[in-house]
This record gives C-alpha cells, sequence and structure tokens, in this order.
C-alpha cells in the first residue's frame, strides 16, 4: 500500500566518508579527516537520524554509481558502467516506481544518465550529452556539470561580467600585481556560487508545495573539482594544520604495487583538479597537496552550510517531522592518499562515502550509528519501502528500514561488492596501456569484508588483498604471500558466488504456465 510523505534525497559529488564518520579499521583516527573539518549542520542532521557508517558506492565514477544509487542495481547487472555510457530503457528506477504512489519526482541538479540510442535518431540533441536526465525525474533545475545554463544566466543578470564557461571555475588573483594561485576565489561571491544557486531555487520552488506530499533529488557539484572555493571557503582551512595524506614515501612504490597503479598515479594527474593555476600545482611539493586538500574540505563545508539552509526551511515551513530526509555521496575522493587524485580505483577512500537517513517515524533511533555494511543500491529500495512501494525483482539492494526500526536483519550482509571499468570503446584508457587489457577485460571487481580486502582484476592480472585491521590505508598486499593463500582462495569463491547469486533477477522470478505469467518472489 502507498504512504505517500515528502521525500528528499540530497546526494554530494565525490564526499569522503571519513569527512564524517572516520576511517574504518584505523584504531586512532587521527588520519581521518573528520577531526580537521567542520560540518556542523551534518553533525546536527546526525544527531536527529540514523548515521551509516560502513557505507559503500558500489560502482564509480559517477554516472556508474548514480546509475546504481537509482536502479538499486549492481553496475555488472545495470552496465552503465561508465560515463557515457547508456543506461538502458525500460531498467526500473526509483523515479518510475515512485511515480506509481502519485508523487512527480523532482530533481534540482543532475543525474549524469546517459540515455539509450536505440530507437533514437542520430540526431537527437539527447544523444549530445552524458548528463541527460534519468527516466521518471522532472527537471525542476537544470545544474549539469557541462551545461548549467539557469546559473549562467542568474550570474548575468547579477551584473557579473561571466567568461567563456571552460573558464567558470578559473581562480582570479585579487592582487593584479600578482598571478592567480590555486586557492584565490573564483570571479563569483559565495551568495551566488553554484552551490547557493541549487539550494536557492530549491526552497524558493519547495516554498509553494508545503501542503504537497512531494518527492526531490538535490545534487550538489561539491566538492568534486575544480576545487576553487569562493570566500571565505577558500581560505578556511589551513593546509598546515592537516595531516598528510596515507602515502608510500615514493609515487614509484606506489607504482610498483600493481600495473593498474601506474596508471591510477596519473589518471588524473593533481593538476587536473584545479584550473588557471594548475602549471603553479607540483605534485611533488607538499604544501601544495596540503593547499588542494585545504580547498577540498573548504568546498564540503560549503555544501554543508546549504544542508544547513534546506533543513532550517523544513523546520520553518513544519515540515521537517513530515520528510523523510537521506544525504548521501555518489562516491568518495582520494585527496593525494597513494599519491593519487580522483576515484578510479579499488581503494578505500574512493568507495567509502557518508549515508544519513532521517525517517520521522523511528526518533527512537535518532543519533545511533550503524557499523553493518550497507550499499549504495540499497537506497532505492530503502526509500520505495519507505513510501510503501514494493521494489522491482530487478533491484540487488535491500531496504534499510528495520536497522531505522532498531532492527539487524539476521542474514544481513558480512562483505560490500564494488566494482569499476577502466575502459573506453572509442580509444584505450591509460589504465588499459598500463595493464594490457582489451576493453572486455579492463574491470576488476572488490569484495570488502571487516578485516580482509580482495581486488580481483579481469585479464589474467594479479590480484591484491589487503588486512583492512592492521592495515587500514591498504599498503601492504597480502596476495602473494603464503601464509595468505587460504584467505585468497576463500575471498575469490566468495566473490564468485556472490557474482552469481545477484546476476540479473528481473524475470527469474516469473513463471509463464498455461494459467498465465506468474510471479513466486520470496
Amino acid at each position: 500500500m502507498s504512504q505517500k510523505r515528502k521525500t528528499l534525497m540530497i546526494i554530494m559529488d565525490q564526499f569522503r566518508g571519513d569527512l564524517v564518520t572516520g576511517i574504518r579499521g584505523a584504531k586512532t583516527g587521527k588520519e581521518a579527516l573528520s577531526n580537521h573539518i567542520k560540518l556542523p549542520n551534518i553533525d546536527a542532521l546526525r544527531q536527529e537520524a540514523v548515521t551509516f557508517a560502513a557505507h559503500y558506492s558500489v560502482a564509480n565514477p559517477c554516472g556508474p554509481a548514480r546509475a546504481s544509487i537509482f536502479t538499486g542495481m549492481y553496475a555488472m547487472n545495470h552496465r552503465s558502467v561508465r560515463n557515457g555510457t547508456p543506461l538502458a530503457d525500460g531498467i526500473p528506477n526509483v523515479a518510475m516506481e515512485a511515480r506509481k504512489s502519485g508523487y512527480d519526482p523532482l530533481l534540482y541538479g543532475y543525474t549524469d544518465t546517459s540515455i539509450d540510442p536505440r530507437g533514437r535518431h542520430e540526431n537527437d540533441p539527447d544523444l549530445r550529452t552524458e548528463e541527460h536526465v534519468l527516466p521518471g525525474f522532472t527537471e525542476a533545475l537544470e545544474m549539469r556539470y557541462q551545461e548549467s545554463y539557469p546559473w549562467r544566466a542568474y550570474l548575468k543578470s547579477k551584473g557579473y561580467d561571466i567568461p567563456e564557461y571552460a573558464r567558470f571555475y578559473d581562480s582570479i588573483s585579487p592582487d593584479p600585481t600578482r598571478a592567480a594561485r590555486a586557492d584565490d576565489p573564483p570571479f563569483y561571491k559565495a551568495e551566488h556560487s553554484d552551490t547557493a544557486f541549487t539550494t536557492d531555487a530549491v526552497i524558493h520552488d519547495l516554498s509553494v508545495r508545503c501542503d504537497q506530499d512531494w518527492f526531490a533529488l538535490v545534487t550538489y557539484l561539491r566538492p568534486h573539482p575544480p576545487l576553487v572555493a569562493p570566500a571565505p571557503y577558500n581560505t578556511m582551512y589551513k593546509g598546515a594544520d592537516l595531516p598528510l595524506p596515507p602515502r608510500m614515501a615514493r609515487p614509484e612504490g606506489e607504482a610498483a604495487v600493481h600495473p593498474f597503479m601506474k596508471a591510477a598515479l596519473v589518471a588524473p594527474p593533481m593538476g587536473k583538479t584545479v584550473r588557471g593555476a594548475a602549471q603553479d600545482v607540483d605534485p611533488e611539493n607538499d604544501a601544495d597537496v596540503q593547499m588542494l586538500r585545504a580547498l577540498y574540505l573548504g568546498l564540503a563545508t560549503e555544501v554543508d552550510t546549504h544542508i544547513g539552509r534546506i533543513v532550517a526551511f523544513l523546520k520553518d515551513t513544519g515540515q521537517y517531522d513530515d520528510t523523510v530526509i537521506l544525504l548521501m555521496s555518489d562516491h568518495g575522493e582520494m585527496l593525494g592518499e597513494h599519491h593519487m587524485w580522483g576515484k578510479q580505483n579499488p581503494y578505500e577512500a574512493a568507495y567509502h562515502v557518508p549515508l544519513i537517513i532521517r525517517d520521522p517515524q523511528y526518533p527512537e533511533q535518532f543519533g545511533t550509528t550503524i557499523n553493518a555494511f550497507t550499499e549504495s543500491i540499497d537506497v532505492a529500495p530503502t526509500i520505495l519501502d519507505l513510501i510503501g512501494q514494493r521494489a522491482p525483482a530487478s533491484m540487488d539492494g535491500a531496504s534499510l528500514r528495520p536497522f531505522l526500526a532498531g532492527e539487524t536483519p539476521g542474514d544481513w550482509r558480512d562483505a560490500v561488492h564494488l566494482e569499476l571499468d577502466f575502459s573506453e570503446p572509442d580509444k584505450p584508457t591509460v589504465w588499459q596501456k598500463a595493464t594490457g587489457t582489451s576493453a572486455q577485460e579492463s574491470n576488476l571487481a572488490v569484495l570488502r569484508e571487516t578485516r580482509f580486502k580482495l581486488v580481483h582484476f579481469d585479464g589474467d592480472l594479479r590480484p591484491l588483498l589487503f588486512d583492512m585491521l592492521g592495515d587500514p590505508h591498504e599498503m601492504c598486499n597480502l596476495a602473494e604471500d603464503p601464509a595468505h593463500m587460504k584467505t585468497l582462495l576463500r575471498m575469490t569463491q566468495k566473490l564468485l558466488s556472490h557474482r552469481m547469486k545477484h546476476g540479473d533477477g528481473t524475470l527469474t522470478s516469473y513463471k509463464v504456465t498455461a494459467q498465465g505469467a506468474i510471479e513466486c518472489r520470496s
């Protein structure tokens, strides 16, 4: 039975899990950026919600990560495995299913969906962008990273002499006598930033929907690069005050771990995280590394500020206790760990992300933290469960409602399953060149338990094995240690069984009989 309620999904982009809940498995946590960043509004929300501390994105980068969030499917099943890889028509998703409850799901931002080209004319403009809208959502505000036309028009209306869009995220020197530095602000003020503009639109639009049971998805680009922050966020944190990223002494040591890592060190290079002053950023200079880490924290705090504005709006308009809130990130960011940047590698920082859920129906659980493993594919089934809709058989995830109600399912997972495809269909990637793998072989799968983590590579590449309790920063590969051969075999078998169990089940519960097609779901 449908149970319509106001439903708010907030997805931050490239927001690390340890900004909120620290480093899983670490004994001290001193390196955790949660000890060095101010997120007062997220912290306040956590006191009135449930925090899932062991939450993982099952895929990256942005397109595959969001496809899994919205469809509840592993990448091995939805197969939108790269930015720009189409999501096939007909795959159920959270927006289409919410419509069955009478919602018109509103999108403020982007879903990073590349649409199915089959049945479309080659000149269809929808096939000219990898950032189309997921079927089922109504685009209330276009804030696609590669477009953002409403924001551009807004800045122009505010009197800005706007540059060409390719230069929007350049840092601008406030002193005409010197060149711009990476920690200089952009041309726009904080009150007019992309984050502020998105929030303004959400509050403006929802202010006349207070009497409705709305469904809204709000997506923030930040703290995704380019790492340029308006004042005061650009100088809010000092690099000298932050811990250095966990890493080997030299990049060459990281490259020697595995052929894949040689490419991961330069895909992307540190300089690609900034614009306008990239030539002045030296990855061998710790001061530059720390400056960019500080900028990232500043952008994360800016997002926190505007999350606080939305929560305040809900409270001021009497909607807060009628609204289910889910706050999450699509994937993580290496931020210099292992001398790497971005997210397209199998290390923890790329996959561990925050998830906070507030369901006003379960106030007795407010302020609690769940340490059981959860995956981004659980988000869609959870939302559907909370609004009284049955999740389609195609969804691999499971509802988190029992945890919100203070219960732990007896058969809950003891590991997370993560994936990465590192090929491109038009030309070989740096990862393909480094590993010598074909497009069909350029992929990996991860099985992460509480203690051990297996990274299995296709293409007959050697695996990686880490002890996440004794070595939470993944510095020592145990895959070739004879003492861990049994563990390697056990986890490889477990990974295979997991993938066999979770093959696409869209129609497997159906049987065609003389009485017609029947569905038998346990």
